[in-house]
């Protein structure tokens, strides 16, 4: 999953996915604990996920305290 595609997501979208990503990685930490993983990057992958998936929500905050500071900036 690219930051290109997250962006895309409404917020909606973006916490049912890291909802979903969350959970896949519980599974496969549990997985882990008993040794039954055929593929161990893949754990990596979802951190990364999940950290993108931070990645642009901060983005969109940080542009709407910006569009306020802007705004406010403004009314003055």
């Amino acid at each position: 999953m690219t930051a290109a595609d997250l962006r895309d997501m409404s917020p909606e979208e973006l916490a049912k996915k890291e909802a979903e990503l969350r959970e896949d990685l519980f599974k496969l930490r549990m997985r882990a604990a008993v040794s039954q993983l055929e593929n161990p990057s893949r754990i990596r992958q979802l951190r990364r996920d999940i950290a993108r998936i931070h990645t642009v929500r901060r983005e969109r905050d940080l542009a709407a305290g910006r569009a306020a500071a802007t705004d406010a900036g403004r009314a003055q």
